[in-house]
């Protein structure tokens, strides 16, 4: 698969749809899936919550195989109560102990508001339920992301909770301390 921001000639030619692509890359997959006999609970007990950004090749960028972790994305990576639900439902049925947060330089949260919300109202006539989350700060909301996972009622292993950037220029992780306050 074509990791090009730009449809394929495949799917020019076809007239198909980004989703008919993916699911005849799926066929060709499936094709020579052989079942590996995984269990659902993480080799490596971990479980990372990060952006949903694509440019954020998880796996690859941590040295990750099939099975080894949980993978938890939304927008921003941010520790939301579904992110909790997740992470709760991991440790206590799964057997995870470990969590990662990666965070990511450049996020699109970054640009946005919580105007975004009153923008959709005015469209829709709706408000959402949810919040943007949006911040200015990757390394507060880093912060605050461990946070909300240490103080968690519901998670069972909160001593191994780090929280990370990736900087999407050059590939590699900085690790945030959870004390720095800010200037």
């Amino acid at each position: 698969m074509s990791t090009s921001a730009h449809p394929s000639a495949d799917v020019i030619r076809t007239g198909g749809t980004v989703t008919d692509r993916l699911v005849e890359a799926n066929a060709r997959y499936a094709a020579d899936f052989a079942d590996p006999g995984m269990d659902a609970r993480p080799v490596l007990r971990v479980a990372v919550v990060a952006c949903m950004d694509a440019r954020l090749d998880l796996h690859s960028a941590l040295g990750l195989q099939l099975g080894d972790c949980h993978t938890i994305r939304n927008a921003g990576g941010v520790v939301t109560d579904d992110v909790i639900r997740s992470l709760t439902i991991s440790q206590r049925a799964l057997g995870t102990r470990s969590v990662m947060l990666v965070h990511h330089t450049g996020c699109g949260l970054e640009s946005l508001t919580e105007d975004f919300r009153h923008e959709l109202e005015d469209e829709v006539g709706q408000r959402p339920a949810w919040a943007v989350e949006a911040f200015r700060d990757v390394d507060q909301d880093v912060r605050q992301s461990m946070q909300r996972v240490r103080t968690s009622p519901f998670l069972l292993h909160a001593d191994d909770v780090r929280g990370f950037v990736f900087d999407v220029t050059t590939g590699l992780l900085r690790e945030i301390d959870p004390a720095t306050d800010p200037a």
